[in-house]
């Protein structure tokens, strides 16, 4: 590209302002990789604090994250991004001893199975499977080696799959734990080559389920070797230093960030936009008056309620909403040298139906960092809620929804918890994205972005429409972004587009 035609992109993009709706990592990212080519851009968040399901607690002195604590390392997008943010020397992975699982008849608490995708089993008859599933769950599931392959392959429920082929105990005790803790879902409605890909192809050449979990295990560990990496990362510090790194980052570009700001609508106004901002009035707190905003091109970059709520009138074919699960976090802040052992690693899972709770996350065994900043102390996760299942918390207020957690964690851990054990609590509420990993979410989501990319300058990121984690949230926020601004000094024809 010429001198010229670079100077002339330069000024076009400084004469474009981009308003970004949402201040979640979705809206942060496509914030910056608009206001990094030059163009004006304004980010209103509607909460007091930037982050979205990105949060920071503090527990007695010790910050610890609230939300998501760790990202998956896959495509690289995220660490990336980490270090373009200079971030790098912050990433950290988790304790590897691995999860437990509670609530399985005659087995209470054991190990999570090793040797497993899903908690599919590669070998019915390990030890660490048998004690879950019992000799009558392991031969049942080994009759998956005996029956003819026929229609491997065909079934795109998860859990139908593994129900025929392995037997309900495999599904039940080893699936639907994993299923109902990474996905809130039923492995019912879990979508077999969404959750694990290519499953379905290995169990058609190896002509069982077990011997397709083996092959894809060994294609993992061939790929290991060639790039060996934990499959999570996170920040020493909480995941909340990378939302202050994207909003330092977006003050150095000139970006406006404004928190308190709640969006009531947009509208279009000739080839741009006009954003529509309550505001308080300076002589009356009750009155509400409004303030507009003049945008080239806006962003939508909230939870999905609040962005069909801006985009049903602008984008036509967005269909339904799906159902969001509501999921509650309590971490807790505790005082128990019975913890200090770890007695079951670094977390967790429950069989559905056995446990008030979903999970539970031993923070301060999962993480260095948070060992170190509780100082002798422990932190630990409960999670409440999924899909289909309204957290068991959410009518609770605070001090009920901490004391149900601390008698789940006792009953989880296997220790005993007295009040006198609990320092400090924290709750957190999130509606969480309807999973992408569901049948259909797929093609849903390729339809809902399809619709929106028709309005040209109108985008929208997000959860919603990437599928859940911070690895797909991040390609596809900064993926919209460069479809908009494209939008903006291009234009539909390919054209570059006056200001």
């Amino acid at each position: 590209m010429s001198g010229d035609r670079t100077a002339d992109l330069a000024a076009r993009a400084a004469h474009r302002h981009v308003v970004v709706i949402g201040g979640g990592i979705g809206g942060l990212v496509a914030a910056r990789e608009c206001a990094k080519v030059g163009m004006r851009v304004t980010l209103l968040e509607a909460a007091d604090e930037l982050g979205g399901a990105i949060r920071r607690a503090d527990l007695d002195g010790v910050r610890v994250d609230a939300g998501a604590e760790s990202y998956a390392t896959r495509g690289g997008h995220v660490r990336g991004l980490l270090e373009e943010l200079g971030l790098s020397d912050r990433i950290v992975t988790p304790n590897p001893a691995g999860a437990w699982l509670v609530g399985a008849p005659g087995a209470d608490a054991a190990p999570l199975p090793k040797g497993g995708i899903l908690g599919i089993p590669a070998n019915p008859f390990a030890d660490d499977v048998r004690r879950i599933i019992g000799w009558g769950g392991a031969w049942r599931a080994y009759v998956d080696r005996l029956r003819p392959p026929l229609t491997i392959g065909q079934e795109r429920s998860l859990g139908a799959l593994v129900a025929k082929r392995m037997g309900a105990k495999v599904r039940d005790l080893l699936v639907a734990p994993v299923t109902a803790g990474v996905y809130s879902a039923d492995p019912d409605d879990v979508d077999t080559e969404v959750a694990a890909p290519g499953l379905n192809e290995a169990l058609t050449r190896a002509g069982s389920l077990s011997g397709g979990v083996a092959q894809l295990l060994a294609d993992r560990a061939g790929r290991a070797k060639k790039a060996p990496g934990s499959a999570v990362e996170g920040i020493a510090g909480g995941m909340s230093l990378l939302v202050d790194a994207l909003a330092a980052d977006l003050g150095e570009l000139g970006a406006v960030i404004r928190t308190g700001a709640a969006v009531d609508a947009i509208a279009p106004a000739g080839e741009g936009w006009i954003v529509t901002v309550p505001v308080a009035s300076d002589d009356d707190v009750d009155a509400v008056q409004h303030e507009t905003l003049e945008a080239d091109a806006v962003i939508v970059a909230t939870a999905e309620p609040a962005a069909r709520r801006l985009l049903e009138s602008h984008v036509d074919g967005l269909g339904d909403q799906g159902e969001a699960p509501q999921i509650e976090i309590v971490s807790l802040l505790l005082h128990s040298p019975a913890l200090d052992a770890a007695p079951r690693g670094t977390g967790v899972l429950t069989v559905p139906g056995s446990h008030t709770a979903k999970a539970l996350t031993h923070s301060s065994a999962k993480w260095g960092w948070v060992l170190e900043s509780a100082g002798g102390r422990h932190v630990v996760r409960v999670s409440f809620g999924a899909q289909g299942e309204p957290a068991a918390t959410a009518a609770l207020d605070d001090d009920a929804a901490a004391r149900l957690a601390l008698s789940e964690a006792s009953a989880m851990l296997g220790v005993a918890l007295p009040e006198s054990a609990l320092i400090a609590a924290h709750r957190a509420r999130f509606t969480q994205s309807q999973p992408a990993s569901l049948i259909g979410a797929a093609t849903r989501r390729r339809e809902l972005r399809a619709a929106v990319e028709r309005t040209g300058s109108l985008g929208a990121v997000g959860a919603w429409l990437s599928g859940t984690g911070l690895a797909q949230v991040v390609p596809d926020a900064t993926a919209e972004a460069d479809r908009v601004r494209r939008a903006l000094l291009w234009g539909p024809e390919g054209h570059l587009s006056t200001p």
